[in-house]
């Protein structure tokens, strides 16, 4: 079962860990910031018929700041209290014109480095997947789980980890069902849906795409944009 594509950001929060006053998704690399970035990357996908950016209502001051307005891409300034809640807030913005088989690819605003093959690579795994799933990477590195305190209580095994990236695609009824179902913990798409009892489909993604999380990372992404030619 074949269906269209359209895109939610949300990006309505903070990012405190990043050390700016700024939130991260309106920090500048080069003349442009990093949402600008993000959008840059999805738009270069046709297949995406549009693209629903969501802000906090607390953002209107840095709106003029994002450079990329397409007619394919919306602006609300519906963030709510959770992700869960900005990302239903688009699915409904989105209801008039989609139809429950339809698919929603949700992108981190703060995943600028996001690459046409990444996109392309979900729809070519996905498309005629039941369920749906996420970019994701194997994780490489010993895992620990610590206590409270911060002491190793155990060492799992990361033959069957992985990290989870964006985007992550589901079709629209089945997102719409997960996310009006979650709790106020879910940190991202899949989890709600794993809720319901299903196994979402990981996807290779790429260690060049990158989440601006600390400092030290816009200098990552400012490299990995000058190496994809995108830099400006």
């Amino acid at each position: 079962m074949t269906g269209s594509h359209y895109a939610i950001v949300p990006a309505a929060g903070v990012g405190a860990r990043v050390g700016s006053q700024l939130p991260k998704q309106f920090i500048t690399i080069g003349h442009r910031t990093v949402l600008d970035y993000t959008l840059q990357a999805l738009l270069s996908c046709s297949e995406i018929k549009h693209i629903v950016v969501i802000l906090s209502p607390s953002h209107v001051l840095y709106e003029n700041q994002i450079k990329f307005r397409h007619q394919r891409i919306s602006i609300l300034h519906e963030g709510g209290d959770t992700r869960a809640h900005t990302v239903l807030n688009g699915l409904r913005y989105l209801s008039n014109r989609i139809r429950k088989e339809d698919w929603i690819l949700v992108h981190d605003a703060a995943r600028p480095c996001l690459e046409l093959t990444h996109i392309e690579g979900l729809f070519k795994e996905l498309n005629a997947d039941p369920v749906g799933g996420i970019l994701a990477l194997p994780i490489s590195d010993t895992v620990k789980e610590s206590d409270q305190e911060g002491r190793v209580i155990a060492t799992r095994d990361r033959q069957y980890l992985w990290a989870a990236q964006t985007p992550q695609m589901f079709r629209y009824g089945l997102l719409n069902q997960a996310l009006s179902m979650a709790q106020d913990t879910m940190t991202d798409e899949a989890s709600a849906v794993e809720r319901l009892g299903l196994s979402p489909k990981l996807v290779l993604g790429s260690k060049s795409n990158i989440k601006i999380t600390y400092p030290e990372d816009l200098a990552l992404a400012e490299y990995i944009l000058r190496r994809q030619e995108r830099y400006e």
